[in-house]
């Protein structure tokens, strides 16, 4: 029998990296920086601290990698994809899910899980533009100069929303200053760019045709107005785990545990 007993995920994203401690099916703890240039450096920092505050050796526990940068590290002793990382960690938190919609920092992604197998059956994927992704976001809300913390709060205070019509990030920004120019509200112009992308990611996960439950993860998730308009694309309530930014790397962690059961 495997006498291993940790089990450690990380998820390296374009713009964040997250990782994990399992210990028998439960979340032990993790940590999250920003990923940088340097993947490989955050990586390996992150892991030396997680063993260092747990007092573990590396031959103690088994490491899985997922997301963009997964093969950049060489601490991994296996990598999984992203897709099937967060259908497994999304479970962690909801059991029952049969549709996951991911916004991270580079691409959104839309998954279908079997309610018999609880395994993916189908999913789509954006990650050629980096419309409806949490790097627009940021774009945006640099242009407005608003702390992207605030962004979507910003959002929910319009009374009317702008309508942005680009689907490229760069010519989206130009048509946002033009707005502003004009006399359009910051909080008008924060729900147009807001809806944009709930648009855009709804009518991806509807081509594979999501629906109740549907869990709604990745860091953009923390953003209360891409929630709220998602909402409104769809036609019913969508749920965020507790710790929605980690169920890439939590997945990854409890596949390594199950392969070494």
């Amino acid at each position: 029998m495997n006498s291993l007993r940790h089990f450690i995920g990380i998820d390296i994203g374009s713009l964040a990296t997250k990782i994990v401690l399992i210990n028998d099916g439960k979340l032990i703890d993790h940590k999250t920086e920003r990923s940088t240039y340097d993947f490989k450096r955050v990586g390996h920092n992150l892991f030396d601290e997680l063993l260092k505050t747990h007092q573990l050796k590396p031959a103690e526990v088994f490491v899985m990698s997922t997301g963009y940068g997964r093969n950049t590290i060489d601490i991994a002793n296996d990598r999984v994809t992203e897709i099937t990382a967060h259908a497994r960690g999304v479970q962690y938190f909801y059991p029952e899910v049969h549709s996951v919609v991911d916004i991270g920092g580079q691409d959104s992604k839309a998954i279908v899980i079997s309610k018999k197998t609880k395994n993916v059956v189908d999913f789509q994927m954006n990650d050629k533009c980096a419309a409806g992704t949490g790097r627009f976001l940021e774009v945006m809300a640099h242009a407005l100069e608003v702390p992207i913390d605030e962004f979507g709060n910003l959002a929910l205070r319009s009374k009317k929303y702008e309508s942005i019509s680009s689907t490229c990030t760069v010519f989206a920004e130009s048509e946002v200053i033009s707005l502003f120019a004009r006399g359009a509200s910051k909080e008008d112009i924060a729900s147009g760019i807001h809806k944009s992308i709930a648009r855009r990611v709804a009518g991806m996960a509807k081509r594979i045709g999501v629906e109740p439950q549907l869990i709604f993860c990745g860091g953009v998730a923390k953003n209360p107005a891409v929630k709220k308009y998602l909402e409104e694309e769809f036609g019913f309530e969508i749920f965020i785990p507790e710790l929605p930014q980690l169920t890439g790397a939590i997945g990854a962690a409890l596949i390594a545990q199950e392969n070494n059961s």
